[in-house]
């Protein structure tokens, strides 16, 4: 892989929570390939990890990002950081009166008070004009099915988060950032699932994303034209939201 001295990221220390598989593999690769030092985490998918770290010159690290000690020791490892991205995210889908309340409880650990507390620590690792962004969702703004209550508020959660910090980090030129998929072809919600028709019956581009289009956007906003867009919501989504 040649990687040419102009690249904005040549050098640059990256971190991503959740990124061995779909979106968030799809950010490490894309980072990896214009020369950043990518660190990321992973959960449950050690192969695929090894593989992305193997393929892209990265770092796997096994974590659970519902463990607030062992995602903050990991970003306090990682050192000085550039650009930090949390992708870890769970769904959870049904009623809210059978729903097991254990089982949203980790899902509020891994989508808010993950990012939360990641994000804190990874500001004090940052020089100033750091990045920071979330991967949310664009259940954030809209919910037009039923049963996906705690996933969506999870993901709005993300947007007084990202508009709170990037208030508080603004003064040493620290962005904060949320990009918000739509339908997007991963392991947990493929181009051909059960409810692909229901889907794209949502959206004006009646297909869906790709991981790759969601990591250019993620790098966008990572590189120095971005350094004036914070605390913003950004939707690639198709028109599933419009």
């Amino acid at each position: 892989m040649t990687v040419s001295d102009e690249s904005p990221f040549r050098g640059k220390s990256v971190m991503v929570v959740g990124g061995s598989r779909g979106i968030g593999a799809a950010i490490v690769a894309s980072f990896a390939a214009a020369g950043a030092t990518v660190r990321f985490t992973y959960a449950g998918s050690r192969d695929a990890a090894e593989a992305l770290a193997t393929s892209t010159g990265s770092i796997a690290i096994h974590g659970d990002a519902a463990d607030r000690d062992h995602l903050l020791a990991s970003v306090r490892e990682a050192g000085v950081l550039d650009v930090f991205v949390y992708n870890a995210g769970l769904l959870e889908s049904g009623d809210p009166l059978t729903l097991d309340p254990d089982a949203v409880d980790r899902l509020i650990d891994v989508n808010v008070r993950g990012p939360y507390h990641a994000f804190v620590e990874a500001a004090r690792r940052m020089a100033d004009g750091g990045r920071i962004i979330a991967i949310g969702s664009v259940h954030g703004d809209r919910m037009p099915f039923s049963g996906f209550t705690a996933y969506g508020m999870s993901k709005s959660a993300l947007q007084g988060l990202a508009r709170g910090l990037a208030r508080d980090f603004g003064p040493r030129g620290i962005t904060v950032n949320v990009v918000q998929p739509g339908p997007t072809d991963t392991d947990m919600n493929p181009a051909d699932g059960p409810l692909v028709q229901r889907m794209h019956d949502e959206m004006a581009i009646r297909r869906h994303g790709t991981a790759e289009e969601v990591a250019s956007l993620v790098r966008y906003l990572a590189s120095p034209p971005a350094r004036g867009i914070t605390g913003a919501m950004h939707t690639i989504d198709g028109g599933f939201g419009a």
